[in-house]
C-alpha cells in the first residue's frame, strides 16, 4: 500500500472516531446536565468546531507558520487530552451503571436517574481534576532518573561509566529552544560519560525548526554524543535532519558503530535507523551492518529508538539496548495498549533467552496533547557496572 493511500484510510478512520466519541460526549453530557434545547445547540456547535478542528488541525500544523502552528497546537492537543479523559469518565459510568441495574434489578436504582446522574457529573468532576494535574505533570521541569546495569562482558577498569539517555523530544510547535536548553543544561550537569539521543527529535521540517533544535550543539560528554532516527525523523525530512545533527558535533549513527577506549579497554556504542524505517525510502534499520566487524568480546551498547528491536539484538549479541518511543503511555490507560505494538514500554527489562537487559524511557517531551497522566517525562541516567570480578 502507497505512503498516501496509508495516510488516507488513516485519516478516515481517525475522522469517523472523531465523530462517533464527540457525538457520545454531547449525548452525555447533555443527559447529565440536564441540559436545554438553546444550550444543547450551544454544547453541540462547540464540540462540533473541536473535533473539525482537531481533524485539520494534525496536518495543518506541519504547514502553517510557527506562531500560528503553536497556537493551533495548543488549542487542538489540549482537547485532545481531555476528550480522551472525558471519553475515559463516560464510558466508565455507563459500564457502572449498566452493572448496577444488571446486579440489582428493580432495586434502588432502577426508579430515579438521579444516582445515573451523579454518576456523570462526578466523571466531568474528575476529568477536569486529572487534565489539570496531568497539564502540570506534563509541563514541569523534566526529572532525572537514575538506573544501575550490570553487563556482564563489561570490565572492570569500565566500571562506573555513565550514560545520560533522552528521547522523544518532539521539538515542534509547542516544545523549542528554551525549553530544549533547560533539556541540555540538565544533561551537562550531570557531567556523564556519553550522551544518548534515542530519536523522535524533532516533528516539523528543518527550515522551521532549525533554530529550536540549535541548543543540542552544547550537549558535552566525554566521550562523545550520539544520535539514531526515530519515526518523527521520517516524517520531517530524515536526510536533512541528520546532516544538521551531525553539523552540531553530533555523532549520528545510521546503522553504524563507535568504540569507545577506557582505560584501555572497548565498549562499542551502535545505532540503526528506525524499526520502521524500511517503508521509507533511505537507508532502513540494518542492524547487521551495525554490528559489523566488532569484537565480540568487547560489551556493544545499541541505541534503537523502538524496543521491539531487541529479540533481533538478543539474536545478535548486544548486551544493552536503549530505546524510547513509547512515551510509556503517556496517558494513562495507554501504557496498556502499548503492548498492541511493543512487547515492553518502559523501564529495565532482563531478555528471556539472552543476556541481552533493554532499557525503554518513557521520554523527555511528549507528543500531542501537553499532558502526562500515570507517567513522568524523563532524562534517563545510567551508570554502568562490570559483572566481571575485578584482578
Amino acid at each position: 500500500m502507497s505512503r498516501f493511500k496509508q495516510i488516507a484510510r488513516f485519516l478516515a478512520v481517525f475522522s469517523l472516531i472523531l465523530g462517533m466519541t464527540h457525538y457520545y460526549l454531547y449525548q452525555r453530557i447533555a443527559y447529565y446536565l440536564e441540559l436545554g434545547a438553546g444550550a444543547r445547540v450551544i454544547l453541540g456547535c462547540g464540540l462540533a468546531c473541536l473535533a473539525v478542528a482537531t481533524a485539520l488541525g494534525l496536518p495543518l500544523t506541519r504547514s502553517l507558520p510557527r506562531w500560528a502552528a503553536t497556537l493551533v497546537s495548543w488549542v487542538v492537543y489540549l482537547w485532545m487530552g481531555v476528550w480522551f479523559l472525558l471519553f475515559i469518565g463516560f464510558l466508565a459510568t455507563d459500564i457502572l451503571w449498566l452493572s448496577l441495574n444488571l446486579l440489582f434489578p428493580h432495586a434502588i436504582f432502577e426508579p430515579s436517574a438521579c444516582l445515573q446522574e451523579g454518576f456523570g457529573i462526578a466523571a466531568i468532576g474528575l476529568t477536569v481534576g486529572l487534565s489539570l494535574y496531568a497539564v502540570w505533570n506534563g509541563l514541569r521541569p523534566v526529572r532525572i532518573r537514575p538506573v544501575s546495569v550490570t553487563l556482564k562482558k563489561m570490565s572492570p577498569e569500565l566500571n562506573g561509566l555513565r550514560i545520560a539517555q533522552i528521547t522523544d523530544l518532539h521539538i515542534g510547535s509547542m516544545l523549542g529552544d528554551k525549553w530544549l536548553g533547560q533539556v541540555v543544561d540538565r544533561v551537562n550537569a550531570l557531567d556523564v560519560d556519553v550522551i544518548a539521543i534515542t530519536g523522535d527529535l524533532v516533528d516539523g521540517s528543518l527550515q522551521s525548526l532549525r533554530r529550536h533544535v540549535a541548543p543540542l550543539g552544547a550537549l558535552r560528554a566525554r566521550h562523545g554524543v550520539y544520535f539514531v532516527t526515530g519515526n518523527h525523523e521520517y516524517y520531517s525530512g530524515v536526510t536533512e535532519w541528520c546532516d544538521y545533527i551531525q553539523s552540531l558535533g553530533i555523532t549520528v549513527l545510521r546503522n553504524q558503530r563507535k568504540s569507545i577506549i577506557i582505560n584501555g579497554k572497548i565498549i562499542d556504542i551502535a545505532g540503526v535507523d528506525d524499526w520502521y524505517s524500511n517503508h521509507f525510502p533511505g537507508e532502513g534499520h540494518d542492524l547487521n551492518a551495525a554490528l559489523a566487524g566488532r569484537d565480540t568480546d568487547a560489551p556493544v551498547i545499541l541505541l534503537a529508538h523502538q524496543p521491539k528491536a531487541m529479540d533481533q539484538a538478543a539474536q545478535q549479541g548486544v548486551d544493552l539496548q536503549l530505546s524510547g518511543h513509547t512515551h510509556a503511555g503517556q496517558i494513562w490507560p495507554f501504557n496498556y495498549l502499548v503492548y498492541l505494538q511493543q512487547p515492553i514500554h518502559h523501564g529495565l527489562f532482563q531478555h528471556e533467552t539472552s543476556d541481552l537487559q533493554v532499557y525503554v524511557s518513557a521520554g523527555t517531551g511528549f507528543w500531542g496533547p501537553p499532558m502526562r497522566l500515570g507517567t513522568s517525562a524523563e532524562i534517563t541516567h545510567i551508570i554502568l557496572q562490570s559483572g566481571k570480578q575485578g584482578t
